[in-house]
């Protein structure tokens, strides 16, 4: 989780990476679809509908991690990080109805090749446009993958993993594409096998987004190396006795933690509160200074002397 940096400049860096990431997928968007109609490919006239699913992904970043860098107000006490989450589930969501689109239409033609009507054969041009949207798609995946990491952004990483099935789909329609340019007109038929396998790969990787986002939204709880790590820094606190009860929820790329510590009964309340004061704060330097903390103190009883 990034911790050194204010919110306006993380949205800056988000915005200038899914901006970077636009500008690649219009390029390749247009180049995909005239090498796929001209170069009679099916397989590349599917990998330019996946570049423009990348293409309107990015938009949906821009809009929602704009909503989400807005401040808490009186209608949001917890802020609007929500808004990040739901950006994951629709892009998870326009994922998967580009993958069921690119499937559909590769087992029609795989359909119609079985009852013997010739394809086209897919030229070098829609080739060599598989070949560049690997290098560049990859480029473009392990740039954001890197940032979205380092600016704790589920969307980002999202966008980024949509970059990576590009890639993907492009080594795909490349081997498609291949074999049916060098091996002859007897096995077109492995331009639309190949788009139907891409459309396989990206349907598994939209239901894992998709899980995601909906695990974040009903208020899933943090891992349990993170889990353990709060307890553990509420029990090194000095006089903490039993830290317990701790609920944990991610809001955008900030936590949410609440727990309960136990604490002798013969504490003044100033005392008490300094210790709270305390874990509180290691929270925040651990995890960011955007992290809710909520801790609840409770008196050990001391047993009375019979």
């Amino acid at each position: 989780m990034n911790i050194g940096l204010k919110a306006s400049d993380r949205q800056k860096e988000i915005y200038k990476v899914t901006l970077l990431g636009g500008a690649v997928n219009v390029v390749l968007l247009a180049f995909k679809f005239v090498a796929g109609i001209l170069g009679h490919s099916a397989a590349m006239v599917a990998d330019a509908i996946h570049s423009l699913s990348d293409f309107i992904t990015d938009l949906i970043v821009l809009v929602f991690v704009y909503i989400s860098g807005k401040p808490q107000d009186k209608s949001h006490d917890y802020g609007h990080g929500k808004y990040e989450t739901l950006a994951l589930i629709f892009i998870g969501i326009a994922l998967l109805a580009v993958a069921i689109g690119i499937f559909t239409n590769g087992a029609q033609k795989i359909a119609a090749w079985y009852n013997g009507e010739q394809l086209p054969a897919p030229g070098m041009l829609a080739l060599w446009a598989a070949l560049v949207s690997i290098i560049l798609k990859e480029l473009t995946y392990r740039y954001t993958i890197r940032k979205a990491r380092q600016l704790d952004s589920s969307s980002m990483e999202a966008n980024a993993w949509h970059h990576r099935s590009d890639a993907l789909s492009s080594i795909g329609t490349a081997v498609g594409i291949g074999g049916a340019v060098l091996l002859g007109k007897r096995w077109t038929v492995l331009d639309p096998l190949a788009s139907v396998v891409v459309g396989a790969f990206i349907v598994k990787v939209s239901f894992e987004l998709i899980h995601k986002g909906i695990g974040e939204l009903m208020e899933k709880s943090l891992p349990d190396e993170i889990e353990d790590e709060i307890m553990r820094i509420a029990a090194s606190e000095p006089d903490v006795i039993e830290p317990h009860d701790l609920k944990t929820r991610r809001i955008g790329n900030r936590y949410a933690i609440e727990l309960h510590i136990l604490m002798s009964g013969d504490i003044t309340l100033a005392k008490a509160h300094d210790h709270a004061d305390s874990i509180e704060n290691q929270l925040k330097e651990k995890f960011g200074e955007n992290t809710h903390v909520a801790i609840h103190m409770e008196p050990k009883e001391t047993e009375n002397p019979t």
